[in-house]
């Protein structure tokens, strides 16, 4: 078996179907299984992988395990000699598998790859960070205006490679876990993916540990797919927001220490007080003009509480 794919959906039918179109449209004269986890949809996904995908190995679970348990299900049963995760948001293009793996054969040294990822509307889209550190965790919760267009340069961003041209091949610290190709041989050395992690971080923290043992993360702009992107967070913006977080301080906390975390918790609450009086006026004049009350207000203490939490007990374990 040259490669298992590896799936993991909530909630994402209708985009999963086409998902696993462009796989099957796209991959062709290579040996390949794909494995579906289905974290407990209420949508019908696995009734329509049956259905229409018959060859797809399907495990349902009865509860959503989040997305490194669900993979690490996966990893477990797989029988390629490498492991494609690949997320169903995702659509396929120019036999973007086929070519990462003519490339993962000739460079061994590498032993995770990630390819070059397009926004539906064919804007090139970011899937190369650096690893999270305290530099990053202030820069991002102090600088208020950092994501606005006339603020994109490298200072203000020092988890993104900027400066780098993505028609080329690079090594990076960490490839987006949309299209994400790892050696079998990799995982029998440092291990699956840390289960302590729900949903954001894992890649980060994993790409850590593979960088450590010696192999090399490395991105491919050969092979194409198009991501939508959110497909399954967008659900649940609110605990997705607190898993970035909660991520990021997990990385820091298991990398450089308790203290490290303690400390980058400190600049998240501080950052998320600065912003409560801008937050204040917009709700307030949205308010006004809808005539009720923002619901995003509830999503935002939800952050607060879990950031001051954080400082009497760490709430990212």
């Amino acid at each position: 078996m040259d490669v298992s794919i590896i799936i993991v959906s909530w909630n994402t039918r209708d985009i999963l179907r086409n998902c696993l179109k462009s796989v099957y449209e796209q991959t062709k004269n290579i040996t390949f299984e794909v494995i579906l986890i289905d974290n407990a949809s209420s949508d019908g996904t696995a009734e329509m992988v049956r259905n229409e995908f018959p060859h797809v190995n399907l495990i349902k679970n009865s509860q959503n395990r989040g997305f490194a348990a669900a993979n690490n299900q996966g990893m477990k049963i797989a029988r390629g000699k490498y492991i494609l995760l690949l997320n169903p948001d995702t659509i396929i293009l120019n036999a973007a598998i086929n070519k990462t793996l003519v490339f993962a054969e000739q460079n061994p040294e590498a032993g995770v790859i990630g390819c070059q990822a397009f926004w539906p509307d064919g804007r090139r889209q970011n899937t190369c960070f650096k690893f999270p550190s305290l530099k990053l965790v202030a820069i991002a919760s102090l600088c208020f205006f950092r994501m606005a267009k006339p603020f994109h340069i490298p200072l203000l961003h020092p988890d993104r490679y900027l400066n780098y041209d993505f028609n080329l091949q690079h090594d990076v610290d960490i490839v987006a876990g949309c299209f994400f190709l790892i050696r079998k041989n990799v995982i029998e050395k440092v291990g699956m993916f840390d289960e302590q992690f729900f949903m954001y971080g894992e890649e980060a923290e994993w790409c850590y540990r593979i960088q450590k043992a010696g192999w090399r993360i490395r991105y491919f702009p050969d092979a194409h797919i198009v991501h939508i992107y959110g497909a399954s967070s967008s659900q649940v913006q609110d605990d997705a927001r607190i898993n970035v977080r909660r991520g990021n301080l997990l990385f820091l906390h298991k990398t450089k220490g308790p203290l490290t975390a303690w400390i980058a918790n400190l600049f998240m609450t501080v950052g998320v007080l600065f912003r409560m009086p801008f937050w204040l006026i917009r709700d307030l004049w949205d308010t006004v003009a809808n005539k009720k009350l923002p619901p995003i207000w509830k999503k935002r203490f939800k952050i607060i509480i879990f950031h001051n939490r954080g400082l009497f007990w760490p709430s990212w374990l």
